[in-house]
């Protein structure tokens, strides 16, 4: 009667240590949807904010690849912020957060782009 009432109480515990392990692994997994959303706002702005250049005269001055590389990073800041108006659930928050990323390495690749031409082209005087 000893070990049964024994074995019992470790399965109980047993189960319940289980139940506590897996909803702890899912919280850390899963983020909700508010932090998801949060997320997506913070990059979304990111990009928004680096398509604006100190000097617009400096995107006047983009070569082909630059122009190309600014335009792509523009397209993605639309349809980024499209996908926002959407969303509801924390994968279509992060689809927003991929695409804003994207654009941002396209503005990346734009602004070296620029800054390479900016250093060989010819000094006026």
């Amino acid at each position: 009667m000893g070990f049964t009432i024994t074995l019992s109480v470790l399965l109980i515990a047993g189960a319940v240590a289980g139940i506590v392990v897996r909803r702890r692994g899912r919280r850390v997994l899963r983020p909700s949807g508010l932090d998801a959303e949060a997320e997506a706002n913070h990059w979304l702005v990111r990009l928004g904010g680096g398509m604006t250049p100190p000097d617009p005269r400096t995107w006047e001055d983009a070569d082909e690849g630059a122009a190309g590389a600014l335009t792509s990073a523009a397209e993605c800041h639309r349809r980024a912020r499209a996908l926002l108006a959407s969303a509801r659930t924390a994968a279509q928050y992060e689809e927003v957060t991929q695409t804003a990323r994207e654009g941002l390495e396209h503005l990346r690749r734009a602004r070296a782009d620029l800054a390479l031409a900016s250093a060989t082209a010819p000094v006026d005087r």
